[in-house]
């Protein structure tokens, strides 16, 4: 498991934090799964001493399938792998903001025509 997350450090932008709305990429070992899931809720379970969170879940998948976990913020941060039933997993919040340019609008091309600084996309009118 751990030769499969550093590989997976190296090809998705992960995010150091995890919250409400935020996509996660769970990885199982048994069930083998590779999936994401939505965060809804995180709220804090206040039976034990330590922090603990009730972390809530839609798998992103046909049909979506809710869950929740409890568990601690190293493990839902992605900062330690960790077992559940005996089998191993690691969830760790991603990155999907687009890392596309905005799109150039005509007058602004006009002002920069001088300039070598041009959006990715060019609107057509």
């Amino acid at each position: 498991m751990e030769k499969l997350v550093e590989e997976l450090r190296q090809i998705v932008p992960f995010q150091d934090t995890t919250d409400i709305g935020d996509i996660v990429l769970i990885v199982s070992k048994e069930p083998q799964m590779l999936v994401y899931a939505l965060v809804t809720d995180i709220s804090r379970d206040t039976s034990r001493k330590n922090e603990w969170w009730h972390v809530s879940l839609t798998f992103l998948a046909v049909p979506p399938q809710e869950i929740t976990w409890t568990l601690r913020t190293p493990q839902m941060t992605g900062m330690e792998i960790f077992t559940m039933g005996g089998e191993e997993r690691f969830v760790k919040a991603v990155n999907l903001a687009p890392s596309i340019k905005p799109i150039a609008d005509a007058s602004s091309e006009k002002q920069d025509a001088g300039s070598s600084k041009k959006g990715f996309l060019k609107r057509v009118k």
